[in-house]
Parts: C-alpha cells; sequence; structure tokens
C-alpha cells in the first residue's frame, strides 16, 4: 500500500510539473510573427524614382536565383517571359494558378502563367533579360505593397506569403 502511494505521488508530481511548463504555441506563434513583421519592415527598400529623362540604372543584385526550365501556359505571355521572372508563387494545380493570377490583375499587375518540367505553375509578376532588373522591380513591388498598407496582409489576401517571392532564371 505504502509503495502504491509513493507511485501514484511521483505521477502526479510529474504531471504537474511537466503538465504546467509546457509552452503555448499561440504565444510562440504570435512573437514570431510580430518578429517577421518587424523584419520585413526593416528590409524593405523604399520606393525610389528616377527621373524620366534618365536612363534607369540597377544595382548589381546578389540575390540568389533559381534555374529552371519553364513554358509560358498562355501562348500570348510567350513574349512576355523573359530570362529573370519575379515569381509569386508556384502551385501544383493550374485553377489556383490562374485564380491567383485574376486576382493580382485585379490589382493593376500584368502576370505571366509559366510551367516548369515537373508540372508545377510559376505565377510570375514581372520578368526582365537581367537579374538586376528583376530584383530591383521584385523590391518595387513589395515596397508598393508596403505603401498601401497590404504587405502585413497579403498572406491573408492572396494566400502568399509576403517574403517568399524569388527570381526564377530561365533555362531554354
Amino acid at each position: 500500500m505504502n509503495k502504491k502511494l509513493i507511485g501514484i505521488g511521483l505521477a502526479i508530481v510529474c504531471l504537474v510539473s511537466f503538465g504546467s511548463c509546457k509552452p503555448k504555441q499561440s504565444a510562440y506563434k504570435s512573437v514570431y510573427e510580430a518578429a517577421k513583421e518587424r523584419e520585413v519592415e526593416e528590409n524593405t527598400p523604399a520606393t525610389v524614382t528616377t527621373p524620366a529623362t534618365t536612363t534607369p540604372t540597377y544595382p548589381t543584385s546578389s540575390e540568389s536565383v533559381r534555374k529552371e526550365k519553364i513554358t509560358p501556359v498562355y501562348d500570348a505571355d510567350a513574349s512576355g517571359l523573359k530570362a529573370y521572372s519575379v515569381v509569386i508563387a508556384a502551385m501544383g494545380m493550374k485553377p489556383n494558378a490562374e485564380s491567383l493570377k485574376q486576382r493580382i490583375e485585379n490589382d493593376g499587375y500584368k502576370v505571366i502563367l509559366a510551367q516548369n518540367e515537373q508540372g508545377m505553375y510559376r505565377v510570375i509578376i514581372a520578368s526582365f533579360d537581367s537579374k538586376d532588373q528583376a530584383s530591383a522591380r521584385k523590391s518595387e513591388i513589395l515596397a508598393e505593397y508596403a505603401a498601401k498598407g497590404d504587405a502585413t496582409t497579403l498572406k491573408s489576401k492572396y494566400g502568399i506569403p509576403f517574403n517568399d517571392w524569388w527570381i526564377l532564371q530561365r533555362e531554354y
């Protein structure tokens, strides 16, 4: 009987000690999201306006790129698909990619859908001949959303993370 009471007492002590110190995921999640928002705000460059009479120069970008063989989904997009593209989403299903394309185009952007060799759809918001131009445009678009106050709502508005856009280098 005495050993039973000791065993039960130890079990209760373990439950209380380990159960009360368990961290709450929601508390960590809110702190993480707040830190991510601050990081995005600190890393979002200001929009630079260039006078119309000068030829724009682009800073040399150290941004990494992903290389893929892609083809435009629609023939009308073929002429707009260049060597370097700003990809805002990668989707496995064409209807989802088309839906996102339509929503982004409603915001005034020209969007291109492309498909890679594995069948993934790339939703492209801008495409250029140089990596530096693509990187600069990516920064400009993100700054435009931030200026409109949409930076923190891109995920809820479109289902895409604000800080997960990337540069794709087209392989032929």
